[in-house]
């Protein structure tokens, strides 16, 4: 059943997938568009625009515990498993798929080594969702079998994660499945963790942001920039008209009748008078103007600035009046409003993975009452002037203390950033205290009678022992 789902589910994916990519078809209505050119393609990137300037505000840079313990377990495992990078990818597919996973499971080292978190493709994965509990009861995940067996790309294997055990099957002479490898690990838990975008009571799996109606706007900007191509083939050049003029006018000297196009653009038309000596007359009907079909993509431009919360500007439409850095800000605030929706759920889901990170690798879940926190970059786009002005005031206000590392985080600094100062803070006390400790030893030394005592002294006559 799990197989099935996922294979039902590929199709929408795919398409979603398609024009993300600017590689779907767009369906021509056979009305304007003459056979010869059904073969030219004409692509507008509005689906990749839309998903990766809201995949653009998603930046995670730290796990930490809740109760500010210090959380160098947590770091070893993101780093080990390159989460900070693989991170964007998780949620660029969840935006265009609606859904992405992360796997867990142990290392493949033979020593101690940090568990592994895998980003997985709901192209090649599917999670059994239990509403009541809030977790996956079991999931399928299809993927290449080269790592078990020599073979090809092409030869496929399943791996099926239940609360208990993993199991890993080949395709059988039969036309089944047969299982060649178990990894019990009896976690209680299917260790897979289900990323979903824009969910609701009744479809906990997800929706993707490339909705139908991003699709039919798509699509309809995509023709109305074919129309501009045929009219630029047909009426590029504006047509002309001749009337009265003799055969002669359109042949060579030798009588052979010139092409179209030579008559055309040909820089000089030379015509002779008739036999009752009236000049031929010749005119040119107005050029093809493109303004209509430009203000219509504007219009659709327009509506797709509204479907994904966008700035006009981000999709090429401007006014003749540029707007200040206050108004862009104003009109990003729909844009940020959807990435810190955003940020909630997935951060939710970053957590869970982590848990079951420390439960694969210490064979226990962790204690409920030490929480795991996502560290995020602000989505917003503040100055840092505003920031810092905002900080300040509040640690003049005494609500925040001056070291402390909200304070820092508050300031616009980064996790990296608030660990580095961090570090220049010891060592500044460090040398403080060193400093005045030589200060004393000095007043010491120079009293009266205040001499230091040698080392013989101070081991009080022990030889050494």
């Amino acid at each position: 059943m799990l197989r099935a789902d996922m294979l039902r589910d590929r199709w929408a994916l795919t398409l979603r997938d398609a024009y993300f990519n600017g590689e779907q078809l767009v369906r021509d209505l056979g009305i304007s568009i003459p056979p010869q050119l059904k073969g030219l393609h004409t692509v507008i990137g509005w689906p990749r625009v839309g998903v990766e300037s809201l995949e653009e505000r998603l930046d995670l840079e730290a796990f930490r515990w809740a109760d500010g313990a210090d959380s160098g377990e947590l770091t070893e495992i993101a780093e080990a498993n390159d989460l900070f990078d693989e991170s964007s990818l998780a949620h660029l597919d969840a935006l265009v798929y609606g859904r992405e996973y992360l796997a867990v499971g142990s290392g493949d080292c033979d020593g101690e080594c940090p568990p592994l978190i895998s980003v997985e493709s709901p192209l090649d994965m599917t999670l059994m969702w239990d509403a009541r509990l809030r977790m996956g009861t079991a999931a399928l995940r299809e993927c290449a079998a080269d790592s078990y067996i020599e073979s090809g790309p092409e030869e496929r294997m399943l791996v099926l994660y239940l609360p208990d055990q993993t199991v890993m099957c080949l395709p059988s002479e039969s036309g089944g499945w047969e299982v060649i490898d178990r990894d019990i690990h009896n976690l209680g838990v299917v260790p897979v963790v289900r990323m979903a975008n824009r969910q609701r009571t009744a479809d906990r799996v997800g929706k993707s942001e490339i909705t139908p109606e991003v699709m039919s706007i798509t699509d309809a900007a995509c023709r109305r920039l074919m129309g501009m191509e045929v009219a630029a083939e047909f009426f590029g050049a504006p047509q002309r008209y001749i009337l009265g003029a003799s055969e002669s006018a359109f042949q060579d000297a030798d009588g052979t009748a010139k092409s179209a196009w030579e008559t055309y653009i040909g820089r000089v038309l030379a015509l002779e008078r008739d036999e009752d000596g009236n000049v031929p007359d010749v005119g040119q009907f107005a050029a093809h103007d493109p303004t209509g079909m430009t203000k219509i993509i504007d219009l659709y431009a327009r509506i797709m600035s509204s479907q994904f919360g966008l700035p006009p500007h981000m999709l090429g439409y401007t006014t003749d009046n540029p707007a200040s850095a206050d108004a862009i800000r104003s009109t990003e605030a729909k844009l940020v409003k959807r990435s810190e929706r955003r940020i909630r759920r997935f951060g939710a889901a970053w957590q869970q993975a982590m848990r079951l990170a420390l439960w694969v690798r210490d064979g226990e879940p962790p204690e409920k009452t030490r929480r795991i926190e996502t560290v995020w970059r602000n989505p917003a786009t503040p100055t840092v002037a505003a920031q810092v002005d905002a900080t300040v005031k509040l640690v003049q206000a005494g609500v925040l203390p001056a070291d402390s590392d909200v304070t820092l985080e508050m300031a616009g600094f980064t996790e990296a950033q608030r660990q580095r100062i961090a570090v220049d803070r010891r060592r500044s006390a460090a040398s403080a205290a060193g400093g005045a400790l030589m200060e004393r030893l000095a007043a010491l030394s120079d009293r009266p009678g205040g001499s230091l005592p040698d080392v013989v002294e101070a081991d009080d006559g022990d030889d050494g022992l």
